[in-house]
């Protein structure tokens, strides 16, 4: 047997470089497989579309995606072509020759990758043959009642057969990885591996599926991970063939991943193995990047949603806008696991505090959630009327008033301003004043609910009593539908949306990454998560004082539910006793931390995961490290020197302070400095090797 070769990550166009030279490195091809590629079901579709290019570029032409062929996705998203690879062409030319329609092409998103897609229909036929076969090699029975776990066997008997015609052409070498992403795609990991394919696999699970499921039932889950009968728990949720399907793929797998600590905990107990490697979810930051004119942005949409709570709110619009500060929850509508149930209460005590302490600060909350309804509701509708109207109204005076202005000026007169307004303009304004008198409250709804007696945020805004009162500190507005530029009441996309928010608020209890924080992050919006999110958790290894890089962090599992209310509360309290300049700074720091969050330098966990996985397949060919994770010494943001705009040490002892303490502040606060620091501690991508002798480990070095 030849001696084993140290794997490397320095290598040509990002592939794994060996001195074997019956091995050349071109290939080896990289298959990333997902029900979501070009398919847009959840967040896995996100996860694999913003790493495509950072992938792309790493492995170039070697790197292929497959997925399931939809006609409708593949019209707007796939250019077709003929696949450059000779073994790939000779694989999928075999399948075409017994019936099975399998399309190539490149996905039309940033990097461009191959993408494999298989006809699901055209292959029903073998159904029943493949279900007896999948039967034979795990001993796991699939209902025929279940669409979702049929299609899922097609399209992994799909996936395992043409990786066994693509290895047949390598004569047994190590040249195929093969990436799984969630059960849907795990049926052709277990086949491959009961079929002993000369195949180095991964498997990534970004939920549980009973995880989901248990937390959905408002279950004090965390506390007890280690109590739940498992097979119980899938059975009565009739699940359980599902879950065996999952279970199967993950200790099939050479090497198992997931996207955070939090589920990684998890997996350990719902699907009894602990991961090998950490990956945790990227974005393509480019796709949000502003060029340091985020903060133009963020002024430019806030002026877009005061126009929509001018009109909202007529009649009532007795506070002042420029003390008003946007937060908003956004999501998937599920009330406890995304933390809404948690979020009104807090936005209670919230209401409570402000008010008792006579602040002139006023809160509005959005919650864009989409749930069934008619249609907008009229009283929002007739607000946003009667907004234009007195828009058009004011033009109009103020036309006129110009004109005259402009002549008396011309002939050298001061003019008479009690007579430059004529009996007209005067009743016309007036009409204008009473057509915004209003004898009910500003909804707390923009839409017709088809069900609004059973609503949970509408049930439990009945209870706290948030019906947009005057005299309350904190309004809320429910937009049960996704945001869109074409809306007639609120014209802004999401991102758009977001940049003119002042805080995002996801006090998630079951969120295994959380995407929504991240990309308030990469816009420079602060927000609230928690430690029960993936971010959550992945910001608290990163960053030395999460709060002051506007990062606010709810500990949802070691406090109790009431607790951790509390501590929400006083974070909202505190964010709100900021001044417009702490804001401001906050932004700036906050938008730093986007480069924790980019897939250029996150990448290094998925490319640690497919060195372990050949190392661990092929072991007389390659070798690593058992103990090198991704190291990230130095890959920590510090507490910055200046005073953090964070409730803890920016609340003022008396509500109004001196102008003298700002000058001190703004003395401390260098931006350039503090940007070139955090700059430094984000390092270039990781190479493999043991730690130097009498090195000290640093913290979370070897938290993966």
């Amino acid at each position: 047997m030849p001696l084993a070769r140290s794997l490397s990550m320095t290598s040509l166009n990002g592939l794994p470089q060996w001195e074997d030279e019956d091995l050349p490195v071109e290939d080896l091809l990289l298959f990333e497989i997902s029900w979501e590629v070009t398919n847009k079901v959840g967040g896995i579709y996100t996860v694999i579309q913003t790493k495509a290019k950072t992938t792309a570029d790493e492995w170039g032409e070697n790197y292929f995606l497959i997925g399931p062929y939809f006609e409708q996705n593949v019209k707007t998203q796939v250019e077709f072509c003929e696949p450059p690879n000779a073994a790939v062409k000779k694989a999928m030319d075999t399948m075409k020759s017994q019936g099975c329609q399998v399309s190539f092409g490149r996905w039309l998103i940033e990097g461009s990758p191959y993408v494999l897609l298989f006809d699901i229909g055209s292959a029903a036929w073998n159904l029943d043959k493949w279900k007896g076969e999948f039967w034979e090699a795990s001993s796991i029975g699939i209902p025929f009642h279940d669409q979702e776990a049929n299609d899922a066997v097609i399209f992994g008997s799909l996936t395992a057969w043409f990786l066994k015609e693509l290895s047949c052409q390598f004569d047994d070498k190590p040249n195929i990885i093969a990436h799984f992403h969630e059960w849907q795609a795990g049926v052709g990991l277990i086949l491959a591996r009961s079929q002993k394919l000369p195949v180095a696999t991964i498997f990534t699970t970004h939920a549980t599926l009973l995880g989901r499921y248990l937390c959905a039932a408002s279950i004090d889950f965390y506390n007890n991970l280690d109590q739940f009968d498992i097979d119980k728990e899938a059975g009565e949720r009739q699940i359980y063939h599902r879950y065996c399907m999952e279970r199967a793929s993950v200790h099939c797998a050479h090497v198992f991943t997931t996207v955070s600590q939090i589920t990684a905990t998890e997996a350990e107990h719902m699907l009894k193995r602990t991961p090998d490697v950490v990956t945790p979810n990227g974005l393509n930051i480019k796709k949000f990047s502003a060029m340091h004119e985020f903060q133009n942005l963020h002024s430019m949409y806030k002026a877009r949603i005061q126009e929509f709570i001018r009109g909202h709110f007529y009649g009532h619009l007795d506070f002042n806008l420029e003390k008003t500060l946007f937060f908003f929850i956004a999501g998937r509508y599920e009330f406890s696991n995304k933390g809404a149930d948690m979020f009104l209460e807090a936005l209670s005590r919230l209401n409570f505090l402000l008010r008792v302490h006579k602040t002139d600060v006023t809160v509005i909350v959005f919650f864009i959630m989409p749930a069934k309804t008619n249609n907008f509701n009229v009283e929002t509708l007739k607000g946003q009327a009667v907004r234009k109207q007195l828009w058009d109204t004011a033009q109009s005076v103020k036309e006129k008033f110009g004109k005259k202005l402009y002549n008396a000026l011309l002939k050298g007169e001061i003019p008479d301003l009690n007579k430059i307004l004529d009996r007209d303009d005067i009743t016309i304004m007036k009409r204008a004043i009473y057509s915004t008198q209003r004898h009910c409250l500003p909804p707390v709804t923009t839409h017709n609910m088809i069900d609004d007696s059973n609503d949970p945020i509408l049930n439990t805004i009945r209870r706290i009593g948030l019906f947009n009162n005057r005299t309350d500190r904190v309004k809320v507005i429910l937009h049960p539908e996704f945001l869109s530029s074409t809306s007639p009441l609120l014209p802004l996309d999401y991102e758009e949306f977001v940049r003119g928010c002042h805080l995002g608020v996801f006090p998630s209890y079951y969120e295994p990454w959380g995407y929504t924080p991240a990309e308030c992050t990469v816009m420079g919006i602060p927000s609230v998560t928690t430690n029960l999110s993936g971010f959550g958790c992945f910001m608290q290894e990163h960053v030395s004082d999460p709060a002051a890089y506007g990062i606010y962090i709810v500990d949802r599992r070691f406090r109790s539910p009431d607790e951790s209310c509390n501590q929400l509360t006083q974070f909202l309290y505190g964010f709100c006793q900021q001044s417009r300049r702490q804001r401001i700074i906050q932004r700036n720091r906050t938008e730093r931390l986007s480069d924790l969050l980019d897939w250029r330098y996150l990448g290094r966990y998925y490319m640690h995961a497919r060195h372990l996985a050949l190392s661990r397949t092929f072991p007389d060919k390659f070798e690593m490290e058992p103990s090198a994770p991704p190291k990230t010494e130095g890959f920590r943001y510090p507490r910055p020197s200046s005073v953090p705009p964070s409730p803890s040490v920016s609340q003022h002892s008396s509500p109004r302070h001196s102008e003298a303490e700002d000058e001190d502040e703004d003395e401390r606060y260098d931006e350039d400095e503090e940007a070139e620091r955090d700059r430094q501690n984000i390092k270039s991508p990781f190479s493999l090797g043991a730690l130097p002798q009498g090195k000290k480990k640093q913290h979370g070095e070897y938290r993966n």
